[in-house]
């Protein structure tokens, strides 16, 4: 071979190891960044699973402190019902386990029967409860490492200790659920212990010790596997000697915080397999020029000898990329099956929260007609009390219909429209929130035209989307001292609804129709109403907007086009 042909031959390697390394890189940093993007998604969709689960528990406490049953139980001292009335509680709400407590700590009831006659005068639960007035939060530890989570309140009964009650929140679920994909979880209290850990053997460490644990299980080893090769992205965390992405988010609950580790070895997996194309290319291209070379020296019949050899071995190692090539693609197979199982996971997270916020409002109606049914039914006045029942029978239904159209906002789905008159649905959505409005003494100004304003609609959905600013309404006026809310219909060209407060406006209009914002406390909300609100319209051909008063509060407005029938009457 002359100068020229091995200086051209060493440009031509030269080259195509600039483009594999630069190709390396782009593909490493943009891989890296999906992969991450994809982890944060995961465990934002954790932490608010996990919050859904303390809210929904924090308030049975305070339903089962009010429950006549109960009540009546500890004031007779005949508990022969008791357990069974609890373990009815606890398959509707999901709770871990609830237990009843009398006022010396003796166990009275509970769902696990083989606690009756326990004391547990010393249980902090118990002491906690009888020092405050308010729902009690603890989590111990137990002798096996694992945390107990449980939620206590004391019952008074004209004015003197009754009992104390106790819920316990079965956390450990979500470990399960968290370990059937390649991360490592856990979730850290304030004092940076480990209560929540896919890997039971960190439980009640400190982050910095649970990573330094020898001898990873099986699963962990495989789903951590090694990527020191990678110099030009440094590693965020080391999990038993492999490189791995850690993540942190806050958890808006008592200072916790959740943390996981991503393995990076999908990202290595894809960058291969598009490397490995490349090298064959490049291979392909250096065949060929060998084989040109060949071709000139055909009568040179050594050099050809040799040149044959070297196409033979080129060969050979093409063989070897492509076989490493299909390796890569049924690795690359695996991966992308893996991540769709994760999006099903998540999708069936974040529908879990958006059911659980919608049907808070029926339920606590619900509770409202059945108290108001008790009372009527020691009056003996049966009658009211069964036009009670009907109402509760009707929220029932109207808690079906909104598990149906939550699932179809998931879809994406349309359903069949209807014609309806704006004014009935403001008419219902009032009724349903008739008892809070009264309990808190709020003044409700109702602006309604004469005529009707109709669209073409879902009444349910509409219904629900009005509820959802009412009640938002609602728990922004009750900072001030008069509360109000002014609910105007109006006609026209298109049809609106505007609900005004007179709270303290909105602080943050860009993000509020995001999924998981919220301004509420703990335990208030997940932030999920006003995004669905604003999906139904949007489904409905209209739009949700929100502004702040200038003489304060916040107003929301939702416009629809009217229907054919509306138009016709506006003209």
């Amino acid at each position: 071979m002359t100068w020229t042909g091995r200086l051209a031959l060493l440009a031509f390697v030269a080259g195509a190891v600039g483009v594999i390394w630069f190709t390396n890189l782009f593909l490493t940093d943009r891989y890296t960044t999906v992969t991450r993007s994809r982890a944060e998604v995961r465990q934002a969709l954790y932490a608010g699973n996990l919050m859904s689960e303390l809210q929904r528990n924090s308030i049975v406490p305070t339903l089962l402190s009010r429950d006549p049953v109960l009540v009546g139980a500890l004031t007779s001292n005949d508990f022969q019902q008791t357990s069974q009335h609890l373990i009815s509680y606890v398959e509707e709400i999901g709770a871990a386990g609830i237990t009843l407590l009398d006022e010396s700590g003796r166990v009275v009831g509970a769902t696990d029967r083989a606690l009756l006659g326990t004391n547990n005068r010393q249980s902090p639960n118990f002491v906690d409860a009888l020092r405050s007035n308010d729902t009690i939060f603890k989590a111990m530890q137990l002798d096996n490492g694992a945390y107990e989570f449980s939620y206590s309140r004391r019952i008074d009964v004209n004015g003197a200790l009754a009992g104390v009650i106790v819920v316990k929140v079965d956390l450990a679920r979500f470990e399960k659920s968290w370990a059937g994909i390649s991360d490592a979880v856990i979730v850290v209290n304030s004092e940076g212990n480990i209560i929540l850990s896919t890997e039971p053997r960190w439980r009640s460490k400190l982050e910095a010790e649970a990573l330094a644990t020898r001898d990873a299980p099986t699963a962990i080893e495989r789903a951590f596997q090694l990527t020191t090769d990678w110099s030009t992205h440094p590693n965020d965390a080391y999990l038993g000697g492999e490189a791995v992405m850690r993540l942190e988010s806050r958890i808006p609950f008592r200072g916790w915080r959740m943390i996981s580790f991503t393995t990076y070895a999908s990202v290595r997996e894809r960058v291969n397999g598009f490397l490995a194309l490349e090298i064959m290319g490049f291979a392909i291209l250096l065949s060929g020029a060998f084989y040109l070379t060949s071709r000139r020296a055909v009568s040179r019949a050594g050099l050809f000898q040799r040149e044959s050899a070297e196409l033979r071995q080129l060969n050979a190692a093409l063989q070897r990329e492509i076989a490493e090539r299909k390796r890569a693609e049924k690795s690359l197979e695996v991966a992308e099956q893996t991540l769709a199982q994760s999006s099903k996971l998540a999708v069936l997270g974040e529908m879990s929260a958006a059911v659980s916020h919608e049907l808070n409002q029926p339920l606590a109606a619900m509770k409202t007609y059945l108290a108001g049914a008790r009372l009527l039914i020691k009056r003996k006045r049966s009658e009211e009390a069964l036009a009670s029942f009907g109402r509760i029978d009707d929220l029932i239904e109207r808690m079906g219909a909104i598990t149906k159209q939550l699932k179809s906002y998931a879809r994406k789905g349309s359903d069949h429209l209807q014609q309806i008159d704006l004014r009935d649905c403001v008419a219902s959505a009032l009724s349903m929130m008739e008892p809070q409005f009264k309990q808190g003494s709020v003044e409700i100004i109702r602006t309604l035209p004469p005529e009707p304003v109709v669209v073409d609609g879902d009444r349910v959905r509409l219904e629900q989307v009005l509820v959802n600013l009412l009640r938002n309404a609602f728990d922004a006026s009750n900072a001030s001292d008069e509360p109000q809310i002014e609910i105007i219909v109006a006609g026209g060209t298109q049809a609106s609804v505007t609900v005004r407060d007179n709270g303290s406006g909105i602080k943050d209009l860009e993000t509020l129709f995001e999924p998981f914002y919220t301004t509420k406390a703990p335990g208030d909300g997940v932030g999920l109403g006003l995004a669905i609100s604003s999906g139904i319209v949007a489904e409905l051909g209209g739009r949700l907007m929100a502004r702040n008063r200038p003489t304060g509060g916040a107003a929301f407005e939702m416009i629809l086009p009217l229907s054919q029938e509306g138009r016709e009457a506006a003209e």
